[in-house]
């Protein structure tokens, strides 16, 4: 048997004064705390045994002093006030006094300088075995500080892994959450909680209110508690300047980062995120938006409360605002560097006036931009000034909007509806600085339609003989159909439009009607001869073919 009695006792943890004391070895001399009841918390490193009356010159800090109190004398109260004022001020865990031998009560003299410097006083009421103490304490705390090297080498291993791998930032700030079993932010110089892990239920109520509980916890020179929520604090630097914080908060019991693993993890966590800082290209309050945009309009969020703790923690309000998503359509690929870029340009160009915004990538190779602005505030001189911002420096770019929505629960409807209009934007539409569901016509729904094979094979079956034979004659009866048809019908006005001789577009006509079997006088054929036609000039135009041809 170990002495430890089967008590419950986490390795790697530091041994308290208190749990030394509920050891059975030492339970069995009747504990009973006489001064310091507040102190019994504090990490005992090891065991002393000593009758002398100077034993602090034999002292680092840290050690529970056992005695009988043999040494101490009698009628010499400043000699005894002297001796406890000298453990108290080495950091001595505590003095145990065992009342068997030569005293039956602890001296009056001793409690009173015990009390005040609340300095724990022990005594036992019966005898106990002071080198089986010292032999089962020192096991368990040698064993803690094994453990404890093993548990450094664990996370010296878990991160360099990481850092080899060029994991991201958020991989390095969840290791940490995981590691230390703590929630862990990392926020920027003005408190934008830009990463939080671990994901999950506990992030809404680590978020929420960021900012104004952010400001309260100052930034101690070291890794330590800070503020009133007792945060565990560390810097995150990069280029040898402070960049942001890493913050440990209480667990899900209210229990406060505290033992030494915690920092260790904690700067361990810092000093990754610095390195992968250096390596990775995209700023990480970028990247930061660029996630929450993707949660939000794919419905990753656990709650509406985590949505609005997300967005505010990122300085995005979101009460009382109306929102609407727009996204920016590309028509050639874009450089490497460029969407960042573009994203930065559009977030200083529309972060004013009480507007609210979150750019990044989202599906579909789009630009997303989330607008939040106030319901007195019209969101269509927004997205002009989108559309001014994207085009100066992509003038082929389209901009898309979807539906105005009074809540961020609602923007995943607002997104698939500019998503759908922006599959049926055509490029190159005039005076449009952006497309809305409104403008979504029959070219248009075509457009957005022109992947699908059946739109693809109903325009061969109603064209494909008259482009074949223009093709081998060298003729333009394609240009007279559509002509007729933009007329409605009119022969006369088709013929003026074509520049032709009504019987030399007569003729034309009749050529059409034998190539393709149908009658050109039937409203129905000319609507099914018109969507057709339609479709052939969008099929043109999204494989970089003149819509003349």
């Amino acid at each position: 048997m170990d002495g430890s009695g089967g008590m419950t006792y986490e390795a790697g943890a530091p041994l308290t004064l208190d749990a030394a004391l509920r050891l059975p070895v030492l339970a069995a001399g009747l504990p009973e705390v006489v001064s310091g009841q507040g102190k019994l918390s504090r990490p005992v490193r090891w065991v002393h045994i000593t009758e002398l009356l100077d034993p602090a010159s034999f002292l680092k800090g840290g050690e529970l002093v056992l005695t009988t109190g043999m040494p101490l004398p009698e009628g010499d109260p400043s000699r005894v006030r002297r001796y406890v004022e000298e453990l108290a001020d080495i950091g001595a865990a505590g003095l145990v006094i065992e009342l068997v031998r030569r005293y039956h009560r602890p001296p009056n003299e001793l409690v009173r300088a015990c009390l005040d410097r609340d300095f724990p006083l022990v005594v036992l009421s019966r005898s106990v075995n002071f080198v089986e103490v010292t032999q089962i304490v020192h096991s368990m705390i040698i064993g803690s500080q094994i453990e404890s090297l093993r548990r450094a080498h664990d996370v010296h291993d878990a991160f360099t892994a990481l850092t080899l791998r060029g994991a991201e930032p958020d991989e390095v700030v969840g290791m940490a959450a995981e590691l230390s079993g703590h929630p862990v932010v990392l926020e920027n110089l003005v408190h934008q909680a830009v990463i939080c892990g671990p994901p999950g239920p506990g992030v809404e109520t680590a978020l929420t209110g960021w900012e104004r509980r952010s400001r309260a916890t100052p930034s101690p020179d070291r890794t330590e508690l800070s503020g009133p929520e007792q945060w565990l604090v560390t810097a995150v630097e990069y280029r040898g300047e402070r960049w942001g914080r890493l913050l440990m908060l209480p667990d899900t019991s209210g229990n406060p980062a505290t033992g030494p693993e915690h920092a260790m993890v904690l700067e361990r966590t810092a000093t990754a995120l610095t390195i992968a800082r250096l390596t990775q290209h995209t700023r990480w309050e970028r990247r930061a938006q660029r996630t929450l945009l993707l949660d939000l309009v794919e419905r990753r969020c656990r709650s509406a409360g985590e949505a609005r703790a997300r967005a505010e923690a990122l300085g995005t309000p979101v009460q009382g605002r109306r929102f609407i998503v727009a996204l920016v359509t590309l028509a050639r690929g874009p450089d490497a560097q460029e969407p960042a870029a573009l994203e930065d340009r559009l977030t200083a160009e529309l972060a004013t006036g009480g507007t609210s915004v979150l750019v990044g990538a989202v599906p579909g190779d789009h630009i997303g931009v989330l607008l939040a602005f106030e319901p007195s505030v019209s969101w269509r001189p927004l997205a002009e000034r989108l559309s001014r911002a994207v085009r100066e420096s992509r003038p082929d770019a389209v901009v898309s909007v979807g539906s105005e929505v009074a809540d961020l629960s609602q923007l995943a409807h607002s997104f698939q509806q500019a998503a759908r209009v922006a599959d049926a934007a055509v490029p190159g539409t005039p005076d449009k600085p952006f497309h809305e569901l409104c403008d979504i016509g029959l070219r248009q729904l075509l457009y957005a339609l022109r992947g699908d094979v059946r739109i693809q094979e109903y325009v061969e079956r109603q064209l494909g003989r008259l482009v074949h034979y223009d093709e081998r004659h060298g003729t333009d009866l394609l240009s007279t159909l559509r002509a007729y048809l933009d007329a409605a019908g009119n022969k006369t006005v088709a013929a003026k439009r074509a520049n032709l001789s009504r019987q030399a577009f007569y003729q034309r006509l009749r050529s059409i009607e034998r190539l393709l079997g149908c009658d050109l006088e039937s409203g129905g054929q000319r609507t099914e001869l018109h969507v057709a036609l339609t479709a052939f000039q969008v099929l043109r135009l999204s494989h970089g073919t003149s819509s003349a041809s």
